[in-house]
Parts: structure tokens; sequence; C-alpha cells
């Protein structure tokens, strides 16, 4: 691809970067801005900066936060005695968007994959333990995507927490093997989380 401007070549060069984005595509979105007002331009660039320099991580549960503590975890209406174990923000955000779970939630931030060089010890699992060994956990629900790595990271945490003999359920699959929950439908995500299934029985299964 020739271009006539350096400047336009480094722009598409950055965008093209992000996931799923061609140089094609990356020229169309960057030719797009060329055509707005320059404040548009701003605007997108002042987001993103305070994006990168002001994100925050809830200290309790490792959601995406404006602030130490998540707007899920210091809702008063939710029921902190549930926990649902995701692997990152797009699994909360789907969740929620069924309005079918009033609990809390704890974001993995990955899956345990050694082919990708992934261990129990670059998640947030150790907390997780924590958090069951204290007593305030009463149920965890494994909401992760039912793929070799989501069951085995959902195997390895139920085996480190066993011993707390707490209930512990995973989301019935109505959800297709392999699919992440971000691209389930709500209703369907919905039932699978209202219909859980307690770990065991589908470990058997």
């Amino acid at each position: 691809m020739e271009f006539s401007s350096k400047l336009l070549e480094n722009a598409v060069n950055e965008v093209s970067r992000l996931p799923g984005i061609g140089k094609r595509t990356a020229l169309r979105l960057v030719l797009h801005l060329l055509r707005q007002p320059s404040d548009h331009t701003k605007f997108l660039s002042e987001a993103l900066l305070h994006l990168r320099n002001d994100i925050k991580t809830c200290s309790k549960c490792h959601n995406i936060s404006d602030t130490a503590l998540c707007d899920i975890c210091i809702n008063t209406k939710r029921n902190s005695e549930i926990v649902c174990v995701v692997e990152d923000i797009r699994d909360v955000m789907a969740i929620e968007s069924t309005s079918q779970f009033n609990g809390l939630y704890h974001v993995l931030g990955g899956k345990i994959s050694p082919i990708e060089g992934v261990g129990p010890q670059d998640l947030q699992i150790d907390s997780l333990v924590n958090k069951v060994e204290s007593g305030e956990i009463k149920e965890l629900i494994f909401a992760l995507s039912s793929t070799m790595e989501g069951d085995t990271t959902n195997f390895y945490i139920f085996k480190q927490i066993e011993k707390f003999r707490i209930a512990t359920s995973t989301i019935a699959r109505g959800i297709s093997v392999g699919d992440e929950l971000e691209y389930a439908d709500e209703v369907t995500l919905g039932r699978s989380i209202v219909n859980r299934i307690p770990f065991e029985q589908s470990i058997r299964s």
C-alpha cells in the first residue's frame, strides 16, 4: 500500500495494530477522522489518554474501574455471598447485560494455558482462594468459556477451594463449546446463569 503522506502512513500503521483491524480498515478510519472537525480527533485522543493514564483495577474483584472499588462491589443491593468467576471485563459486561445476576464478580485476568505460558500464578487465583477462606463467600459460580483452557482453570480453582466446602456451580451449557461469553445472546446467557448446575456434576458429565 503506497502512501502520499508519511503522517498518514504512520497513523494507519498505528491503527492497524488494533485487533481485527487490517491496513485497509485502518486507512478508512484514519481518512474518516481527517474529514471530521478537528475537535472530534482531539476528544478521541484525550479520551484514550485519560483511559490509559487514569484507569484503575478494583482492589476487590479486579474489574476495570474509575475508582479503587468498582460500582458493582460498592453496591449494597448486590448479594456479596455469591461470586461469579470470569475471565475478563468483557464477561462482566456480558453477564450484567442479562440482568439475571445480582451477586459479585471475580475477574481472573485470563485462563490457565501452558501453551501460551500462562500459569495459575499469572492469574488472580490466590486472591479468590483468600476470599473463600475468609468465609465471606457461600457460592462460587464458574463462568469461563467451555474450552480446554477454561475447563482446566475451573478444575484447578475447584481443587484449591474444595476443602472449604462451599457451594460451587457452573453456568448451564446453552452456550456452544468454545464460544466466548461476550458473543452469547443475552437470553441464552441469562438462562445459563439462572439454570446453573453443581460443578461436580459438570465434571462427571
